[in-house]
């Protein structure tokens, strides 16, 4: 049984009450298993953030369905989709949200502070400050955000989507805002956690390169479908 599935899944979106809908995901079906990452390219459009957005419960499905794990996301209410985000997928987006009121290691714990369960939260500090040495962090946990430079903020937002040891990564450029030196870093242990871990990834990049190290597979959309689906081979050569 594949982690993630996908089954005919359509997104509509009313720019006015009067106007007709516009389609940005036609009838897309899509299984992830652990341990695969799935890199998503496709033109400015094509619906690759909606389809990432669907896949975290961030938004929802005008037709189809999604399962997570066996569950079928659509059955759940509201407190439980937010469990579901805060325990069992790792967020990181293009914009690292950040709270620059908090720490370095302040934001990576911010799943487990908005939890009233103790078995949440024990263990977490030890695990936060391992995850911001290995990203290169470990002397910063205590500045905040605005003292950071961007390729920082966003390791921290990375060691926070790894801290609850998710079930399902989602990646919308994680590495755009990062040198080549950390890159070098970072990949590989991106890498490790899918093949050591079984964490299975969905990855937006217009990196070949990284995709290349990174994905198992390659889906291509256009206009919110998929126009091409399989192994390295479907990129461009270098």
């Amino acid at each position: 049984m594949p982690l993630l599935k996908l089954e005919k899944v359509s997104k509509d979106y009313l720019a006015t009450e009067s106007a007709r809908p516009i389609t940005v995901l036609r009838e897309l079906s899509l299984d992830l298993a652990a341990g695969e990452s799935v890199a998503i390219i496709g033109p400015s459009g094509s619906g690759k953030s909606t389809l990432l957005n669907i896949m975290g419960t961030l938004d929802y499905p005008t037709a189809g369905q999604v399962w997570l794990d066996g569950q079928d996301l659509s059955r759940l209410d509201d407190l439980q989709l937010a469990a579901l985000r805060n325990w069992q997928i790792g967020f990181i987006f293009q914009a690292h949200h950040l709270l620059p009121q908090c720490s370095v290691i302040e934001n990576v714990l911010v799943p487990t502070l908005a939890s009233k369960k103790s078995t949440d939260r024990q263990g977490a500090s030890t695990r936060a400050e391992k995850l911001l040495k290995r990203v290169g962090l470990g002397e910063r946990l205590h500045h905040r955000p605005g003292q950071l430079s961007g390729g920082e903020r966003q390791r921290v937002a990375l060691g926070r989507a790894l801290l609850a040891q998710p079930r399902l990564l989602l990646l919308d450029e994680p590495l755009g805002s990062l040198d080549e030196e950390r890159k070098v870093e970072i990949l590989p242990y991106l890498v490790r956690l899918r093949d050591e871990a079984g964490v299975p990834m969905v990855y937006v990049s217009h990196d070949a390169g990284e995709m290349r190290q990174l994905a198992t597979q390659i889906v291509m959309l256009r206009r919110g479908r998929v126009i091409a689906f399989g192994g390295i081979e479907v990129l461009p050569a270098a």
